[in-house]
């Protein structure tokens, strides 16, 4: 799943169906489906948007830097663009991966930029109707309620679909740029 053309982040834009931030708009109809991309942190399954997702790829090395959150596990040059890696475990305060080759990186688009955030594996591609997704419950949860677009209930699991425009505060990340080239 990759972006074949990779344009650079000032470009990205919104694409059809993908409302702000990345987030699915509201399904007009309960026949229509939407598509998540489903992740395992632990035992936990999340999602995404698809239309969010650019690439999966696996661990690779990130280049750590000073005085960030301890969420930001550093920066990645993917193909001349430099981008934020988050550990999603330590971002819902469930610990710190330690990551592995059977680890990935979902790079994804939220606000016109590309981060990068490590999770234990992905898991599916899920579609899901308006009359599957609910509305998520006010109580204590394992991450905080504010990050969460909905609960898709399916069969015996839940899976927890993530605000992406809302888990992370995107002002206070570094802005990915292309890496210089020389003459």
């Amino acid at each position: 799943m990759t972006n074949p053309t990779n344009p650079p982040p000032a470009t990205l834009g919104t694409r059809s169906g993908v409302g702000n931030f990345g987030l699915p708009q509201t399904i007009a109809s309960t026949d229509e489906a939407q598509q998540f991309i489903t992740f395992r942190i632990g035992d936990e399954e999340y999602g995404v948007d698809i239309l969010s997702v650019r690439e999966i790829r696996g661990w690779s090395d990130v280049t750590t830097l000073p005085n960030t959150p301890d969420f930001v596990l550093g920066v990645l040059n993917l193909r001349g663009i430099i981008l934020p890696v988050f550990d999603l475990r330590r971002r819902f305060s469930m610990g710190i991966t330690e990551p592995t080759k059977t680890h990935v990186i979902i790079i994804v688009a939220v606000e016109n930029r590309f981060l990068g955030i490590l999770v234990d594996g992905v898991s599916e591609i899920l579609n899901v109707t308006a009359d599957e997704i609910s509305a998520v419950p006010e109580m204590d949860l394992t991450i905080d309620n504010r990050f969460l677009w909905g609960l898709a209930a399916l069969d015996e699991r839940m899976v927890a679909l993530l605000n992406l425009g809302k888990l992370f505060d995107l002002d206070a990340l570094p802005v990915e740029h292309e890496t210089p080239t020389t003459a």
